[in-house]
């Protein structure tokens, strides 16, 4: 009797033999495998080559004999052994070690993953993103490695955020966060009463219903309040101190957006006070931008305010440009505003509100609650000036106020 010889080969993927399982066989005489071979299974001969017993091992053990990939070596017994097996029992073998890979894969941990909601587009939210990544570095996790992020962006597209934000509750997350404005964090909160949720809202979270304090937010919501429209006053001056002349100033504000009322009562006051009129524009979609500056000009106003919304902040670029080529001298709320060419920015640091629930959100991944974690304000506010920008509008600033200035850019 010959001694059991060990054969190892490889094939093309797809075969049986591409996976790496060692078959132990027999020297036996018998006809070969085939359906009316006595040792069926198990004649497998040397005299076969490869790919013919790989081919017919496929056509008898089907998809089973494929979740072979990785496992452990398979021995073929010798004709004492085989005589009293039978094919469904060998087939039964074979389905217990291709089990073996997936149980290896169910023991793996399954990383967290926040939902990232957003009203606007990660083309012009990037940097802002990076900064929330930022945060959640700050607090030991890294995208790709223990924390997982699952995007989604509206485009400006409002109505979307509802299901949007449903979509990641269903996709289970370990919490959200919802950024682009009030509106991202108003349709989070409608869709779940469990998930945390993180927002960067304004100008009063308390009074948008959002949370029910500051200091003890209560219920599963916390993030930044940047309170832009409080400061819009604070522009007013600003411009006028660029442009005394100035007798009418236009504001630029999303009908949609939460505290619009609240912002122009606040700018109509403010321009009252300082014997100026107030021009407002009110539009809701991005293509209504170009015709909201023509009815600026027409109604001859000498500067305009943009007021903090998502719209504005995703459409900033075209918002600059507009304004450079109607030669209007404008004032916005964020920084990222005069880095793309405006005129002058007056308010908190976007980026630093970012990082800021990125640090909060590595905080409850941890096991803080919201509902404990206070609302956090800025308590800075940045003055930035574009100079390349003042000079283009033919505009001088006197040195008093580029000493104020936080950052001025060439």
């Amino acid at each position: 009797m010959k001694r059991p010889h060990q054969r190892q080969w490889r094939s093309e993927p797809g075969s049986i033999a591409a996976y790496p399982v060692r078959l132990v066989m027999s020297g036996s005489t018998s006809s070969g495998p085939g359906p009316n071979c006595d040792n069926d299974v198990m004649g497998l001969e040397r005299t076969h080559a490869p790919q013919q017993t790989a081919r017919w091992l496929d056509e008898q053990t089907g998809d089973v004999a494929r979740s072979l990939a990785n496992g452990p070596a398979v021995r073929f017994p010798d004709q004492r052994e085989r005589s009293g097996m039978r094919r469904r029992e060998f087939i039964a073998g074979l389905a217990g070690v291709a089990t073996w890979p997936f149980a290896a894969r169910a023991q793996q941990p399954v990383l967290p993953v926040i939902g990232f909601l957003n009203s606007g587009s990660l083309e012009r939210y990037r940097l802002l993103l990076d900064a929330f990544r930022q945060g959640l570095n700050d607090g030991g996790y890294v995208e790709g490695r223990n924390i997982a992020i699952e995007s989604r962006w509206a485009g400006g597209q409002f109505a979307r955020l509802p299901e949007l934000a449903a979509d990641l509750v269903r996709r289970r997350v370990s919490l959200i966060a919802a950024t682009g404005g009030s509106a991202s964090a108003h349709a989070a909160k409608a869709a779940t009463a469990t998930i945390p949720v993180l927002f960067i809202g304004g100008p009063d979270p308390v009074e948008d219903g959002l949370v029910s304090s500051l200091s003890r937010p209560g219920g599963n919501l916390t993030g930044v309040g940047v309170n832009t429209s409080e400061l819009m006053p604070k522009r007013v001056q600003l411009l006028l101190e660029l442009l005394p002349s100035a007798a009418k100033i236009a504001l630029l504000q999303n009908r949609d957006g939460v505290g619009a009322d609240a912002g122009q009562r606040d700018v109509e006051a403010a321009a009252r006070a300082l014997g100026r009129q107030m021009i407002p524009l009110m539009i809701s979609l991005q293509s209504e931008l170009e015709a909201a500056f023509v009815s600026a000009v027409r109604q001859h106003a000498d500067a305009i305010l943009v007021s903090s919304s998502s719209l504005f902040t995703d459409r900033r670029v075209e918002i600059v440009a507009l304004a450079a080529r109607f030669a209007l001298p404008a004032a916005y709320a964020w920084r990222e505003f005069v880095e793309a060419g405006g005129l002058i920015s007056y308010g908190p640091n976007i980026a630093w509100a970012y990082r800021q629930i990125g640090q909060y959100a590595s905080r409850i991944l941890k096991g803080e609650r919201p509902a404990d974690l206070p609302v956090i304000l800025p308590s800075k506010y940045e003055f930035v000036i574009n100079l390349k920008t003042a000079k283009a509008l033919g505009l001088t600033i006197r040195e008093g106020l580029l000493a104020t200035a936080d950052e001025v850019s060439e």
